[in-house]
Order: structure tokens, then C-alpha cells, then sequence
């Protein structure tokens, strides 16, 4: 089988997956607006800001469409196509940085859902959901940009592999609440309600992806 067709196989496999075993939780409106800057901002809170307008009523997904919590808000779980969109620049630097490409889509997967406009209350940006700080530590210029983004996003789990000596649970919550939490915290999960139910839905996402590879 060539890569290429290995490749949509996995995505369609992982797509099927993810509508098998994701739960729906309460619906929620989206609000949205444009700064001055071109960003697009999104939100599921009504009057978090004069600025945001309704811009989609949701009503109950259908079979096969389950909606996932990120940091940017609750959303659509990403189709087959949102997946392989990214695929080659995430292949690209999960090589590059010794990460595991499953990993990576899980958590883009739980972080913004494919959605590189994506943008959460507290700053953080495109589909890895950088934070300011954590893109100018790794070069990123336009957190925007999906490649600029992945390849930070990935160098920044590198990181977190490596300090946390492979502690795969460590390096995931480190990712939600930063590294230094996680070492206040006796080198455990931090106790944040967001960093513990966001620890186990990577890892869920990342065990469903590494299944649909094999």
C-alpha cells in the first residue's frame, strides 16, 4: 500500500472513530468578531464582549458530527479533511523533533479542533494554541500560520518530553497549564480542574490515533 493511501486510510479511520466514541456535551451558541489585527476571535459565552456577534445557533449534532471541548471553546470534532489539511506539516515536524505524530494531532485535536483561526480568552493562538510567551521563546512569528504554529507547538512538547523524562501524562498537562505548574505541583498533574479532565481527553485522543495508524 503506498503512503499516500495509508495515509487516507488512517484519516478515515481516526474520523470514524472519533464519531464511535466522543459524547456530546451541552450545546452552546457561537460568537465571533474580527480585531483590528485580522484575527478572528471566537466564543461559546454570551456578553463576554459587545464585540462578539451570534454568528452560528447550534442545534444537536447529528450521528457521526460529536462536538470536543478546547481551550478556544467547544466545537465541531474535526472531519476526515481537516485532518489531512495539516497532515504533511505535522509529518514534517514530528520528524523534525522526535515527536510522535499521533501526539500532535491529539492535541491539536483537543486544542482547536484543525481550527488554525482559533483563538481562546486567555491569548492563545492558531491550531496548537500558543501562547504569546511560549511563541516567542520558540521563533514564532505568526502564530497564525499553521506551519509557524505546528512547528512550535511540537519543538514546545520536545521540550516537555525531555524535562519531564518521558512522562507522557506530565508533558500533556504541562502543555494546558505550563511547565511550571506541573513542577510546583511535586512533578504531578496540577490541580486544575481544566488540566485534569484535559490530560485524559489527549490521551484518549492520542491512543484512538495511534490505533488507527497501526
Amino acid at each position: 500500500m503506498s503512503d499516500f493511501k495509508r495515509l487516507n486510510r488512517w484519516f478515515a479511520m481516526a474520523a470514524a472513530a472519533f464519531a464511535v466514541g466522543a459524547a456530546a456535551p451541552a450545546l452552546a451558541d457561537i460568537y465571533s468578531y474580527k480585531d483590528e489585527h485580522g484575527v478572528v476571535h471566537f466564543t461559546n459565552i454570551k456578553g463576554l464582549d459587545p464585540r462578539y456577534k451570534l454568528i452560528r445557533r447550534e442545534e444537536p449534532a447529528s450521528p457521526g458530527l460529536p462536538y470536543v471541548g478546547g481551550s478556544a471553546g467547544r466545537v465541531f470534532m474535526p472531519s476526515q479533511e481537516d485532518m489531512q489539511k495539516y497532515a504533511h506539516i505535522i509529518q514534517t515536524a514530528s520528524k523534525a523533533y522526535g515527536v510522535d505524530a499521533s501526539l500532535v494531532h491529539a492535541v491539536i485535536s483537543a486544542e482547536s479542533a484543525y481550527n488554525p483561526n482559533a483563538v481562546s480568552r486567555t491569548g492563545a493562538m492558531g491550531l496548537m494554541q500558543l501562547m504569546p510567551d511560549t511563541a516567542r521563546r520558540y521563533g514564532v512569528q505568526n502564530m497564525m500560520d499553521p506551519t509557524e504554529n505546528i512547528h512550535g507547538g511540537v519543538r514546545y512538547l520536545r521540550d516537555l518530553l525531555d524535562m519531564f523524562k518521558g512522562r507522557l501524562d506530565l508533558a500533556i498537562a504541562a502543555y494546558n497549564a505550563g511547565e511550571n505548574a506541573v513542577i510546583r505541583s511535586g512533578l504531578k498533574i496540577p490541580p486544575y480542574a481544566e488540566t485534569r479532565h484535559y490530560v485524559p481527553k489527549v490521551l484518549g485522543f492520542y491512543r484512538t490515533f495511534q490505533k488507527t495508524r497501526s
